[in-house]
């Protein structure tokens, strides 16, 4: 008696060959992409979309922009038209070449700001979090003393003290990020320390860097994400306000804050101004639907709520 699948009674095929309906073999799973769940929100998938759309453009600006950004090659303040479709400005530049080329400079240094505040500010707050007494109140009171001024007014302050340019504004924005971070992760790892996995770690005699590193960072990094998001929408809008001030990146790079300080300047030519600014309004509100999708996805009180809706 030979022992083998188990045939079906009505077609004598084996189970593997019922189940799969292919009798040569199992059956081949294909690939299928899914769009993440956190994004299916249509606010989601509408700041996705605008943010692809921003990150095409901006790595292949070169290609994209039709002239050269810094050739004055135009007659100035021409409005939009057939060959300058946005326009151009003072010095008879293409807006739309510049504005094209202002994103490769723009988006990255957002981003790179975000997430060294968010590293800064995420580890002082976890220190301060879990050591608590002398070192909780050092750094928050560091963090207390940022937040007693306007995060715009410090950072022209800082950048004004470091010099105009791009790197100086980096640096400014920095400074003035941090403490957000700081205070959130804090709060976190204050709450997380006092739980019964954290106490029986270090009961079994685990170090304070492996307790935060391996039981409670992975608690407080979707909150610190969902922050982080929402932040580079204020990055930009910073960024933007210290180059409108000429104190960020220095002519003749372009920059989207330098594009509108230009226009403010030829009221009558609203274009110089008026499209930088749509840019700006774009981009900060593609970060702040993503932000608020990632939010209502990792939060545990609306997840649920959330995946019913999209499901």
């Amino acid at each position: 008696m030979s022992i083998g699948s188990p045939k079906h009674p009505a077609t004598g095929s084996t189970r593997t060959e019922a189940a799969t309906g292919d009798p040569l073999g199992p059956v081949v799973k294909r690939w299928q992409f899914r769009f993440p769940k956190s994004l299916r929100t249509p606010l989601g998938f509408v700041g996705a979309a605008i943010l692809v759309i921003w990150l095409i453009l901006a790595i292949f600006a070169p290609l994209v922009a039709p002239f050269d950004p810094l050739a004055q090659d135009f007659p100035r303040l021409t409005g939009p038209g057939a060959e300058n479709i946005l326009g151009t400005d003072t010095l008879g530049r293409d807006v739309f070449s510049r504005i094209v080329v202002a994103a490769r400079t723009t988006l990255p240094a957002a981003v790179f700001v975000v997430i060294c505040s968010a590293l800064l500010g995420s580890v002082l707050g976890a220190i301060a979090g879990y050591f608590g007494r002398a070192v909780d109140e050092i750094i928050m009171r560091i963090a207390d003393l940022v937040f007693a001024f306007p995060t715009i007014i410090l950072a022209m302050v800082i950048a004004a003290a470091l010099g105009p340019g791009l790197k100086n504004a980096i640096i400014a924005i920095l400074l003035v990020s941090w403490p957000s971070y700081a205070r959130v992760t804090r709060s976190l790892v204050m709450t997380a320390r006092s739980s019964e996995y954290v106490i029986a770690g270090r009961l079994l005699g685990f170090s304070a860097g492996r307790s935060l590193l391996r039981e409670i960072a992975p608690n407080v990094i979707s909150p610190v994400i969902v922050l982080a998001t929402l932040d580079v929408g204020s990055a930009i809008l910073t960024m933007a306000g210290l180059s409108f001030l000429s104190l960020g990146a220095v002519p003749p790079t372009p920059d989207w804050g330098a594009m509108i300080s230009e226009g403010v300047s030829q009221f009558a030519a609203w274009w110089i101004a008026f499209f930088p600014g749509l840019c700006i309004l774009t981009i900060v509100m593609a970060f702040n639907f993503i932000g608020d999708s990632l939010r209502d996805s990792l939060d545990p009180h609306t997840a649920q709520e959330v995946g019913e809706t999209t499901s």
